[in-house]
């Protein structure tokens, strides 16, 4: 799917969609005051539990969710929350194995002599130094856990908390994954390069700009916000992104961390905003009187900020996740404001796989069809900046290391 062109000036565009949507909305000042005190009281349950020592994180196992035993309540907290912990999606040996090999990897392909400065750009408006993310996504470990079984099974399961079928259609198909390759993450004892601010991927000023978006949050922008579902699928498969170099093609029921190491909360890891409906507060704030016409406190081409100044009220919910063991997953939904700390306090590497739940629809599968070619010759991914390290890397993984499943994953063979 094309990504659309924006006009080289927004403002005129800003300003007649804010005054529409203002129109549509009726009286925006009352619809916020209404959200941010849900949002009030969403935060005080969230810094309650968490002075309680409970986890604000819902946790469940990967042995309930191969036997189809999770309870109710914790897919009734995952839905409130927007993210969860999959304990031990892999065993511990084995992802130990595969960060050893990831190390290995890096090394003797001469990874740290030839990296290239300043070739990814994405996180430029939200981080305090450079991070310590390594472009490269075909490595067999990384192969080998996107086209595991039980990693097929943990994000069916994830898939499951969305509608995925509403007004008449069927926006994804929750069984079936799609290859979206990421890079990993190896984080030092005590490095203090990577420290991510609070944000949303996959999209900024689009939400408010891109009819399809409109769609997506249909409810908040009719002035009935109480109608909006964040797990309805409706019209996120259609969404489109501003052209640029930097944004997600696909659409993410849940963006997801692998651990490939132990971490602690202090070490320097994954903190989110567990309230699964904040996006109104964030989708409000910008059309009220205190904002310019021309501002949707967004940025084209760059993740969707959010701070202390200008969302307040739910910026005391930031939490770190619970503590991870290697083979531990984290997923969070793709509205989920979230953020990376900028210490790595503790004695530990934080090494991480960036994997996602890429369900298969039009939209993912279109996008499959363009990755595979970059697998095919080890160049970097579409969505990403084209590094190509391992086009002549020494043990990257090729069409022979993919079972039948990653076969289909990554568009080689047919659902």
């Amino acid at each position: 799917m094309a990504k659309l062109e924006a006009p080289e000036d927004l403002t005129d565009l800003v300003r007649e969609t804010k005054g529409r949507l203002r129109e549509q909305i009726g009286d925006v000042a009352h619809a916020f005051a209404e959200v941010e005190q849900a949002m009030r009281e969403e935060v005080a349950e969230v810094v309650a539990a968490r002075e309680r020592g409970e986890d604000v994180v819902p946790v469940v196992r990967y042995a309930d969710i191969e036997a189809g035993a999770v309870s109710e309540a914790a897919r009734e907290a995952i839905h409130r929350r927007g993210c969860a912990v999959v304990r031990q999606t892999f065993p511990r040996a084995r992802v130990e194995q595969w960060d050893a090999e990831l190390a290995d990897y890096l090394e003797r392909n001469r990874y740290y002599e030839n990296q290239k400065v300043d070739a990814d750009q994405y996180f430029a408006t939200l981080q305090s130094s450079r991070p310590q993310i390594f472009g490269i996504y075909w490595s067999k470990p990384q192969v080998q856990a996107r086209q595991d079984e039980r990693m097929t099974a943990t994000r069916a399961f994830m898939n499951s908390i969305w509608a995925n079928e509403s007004e008449g259609a069927t926006w994804f198909h929750p069984d079936r994954d799609c290859t979206y390759a990421d890079r990993v993450r190896r984080r030092q004892p005590g490095d203090s390069s990577f420290g991510l601010s609070p944000h949303i991927d996959s999209g900024s000023i689009e939400r408010w700009l891109v009819p399809a978006y409109q769609d997506v949050y249909r409810h908040v922008f009719s002035g009935d916000w109480r109608r909006f579902d964040p797990w309805d699928a409706a019209h996120r498969t259609e969404v489109e992104e501003y052209e640029s170099t930097l944004m997600c093609s696909v659409f993410r029921t849940f963006q997801g961390w692998t651990a490939l190491s132990e971490m602690q909360p202090t070490d320097g890891v994954l903190h989110l905003i567990p309230i699964s409906n904040a996006i109104v507060y964030l989708l409000l704030r910008p059309l009220l009187d205190d904002v310019a016409a021309d501002d949707l406190l967004a940025a084209r081409g760059r993740a969707l900020s959010i701070s202390e100044e200008t969302h307040p009220t739910i910026m005391p919910a930031l939490t770190p996740i619970p503590s991870m063991e290697p083979g531990d997953t984290v997923w969070w939904h793709t509205d989920l404001v979230h953020s990376v700390g900028d210490v790595n306090r503790g004695e530990r590497w934080g090494n991480v796989m960036y994997i996602a739940a890429v369900p298969y629809c039009d939209k993912n599968a279109a996008y499959v069809e363009r990755e595979k070619e970059t697998f095919l010759r080890g160049e970097s991914p579409p969505d990403f900046a084209p590094e190509n390290y391992e086009v002549d890397y020494d043990g990257r993984a090729t069409v022979d290391d993919l079972t039948a499943l990653g076969r289909k994953q990554i568009g080689i063979d047919p659902w």
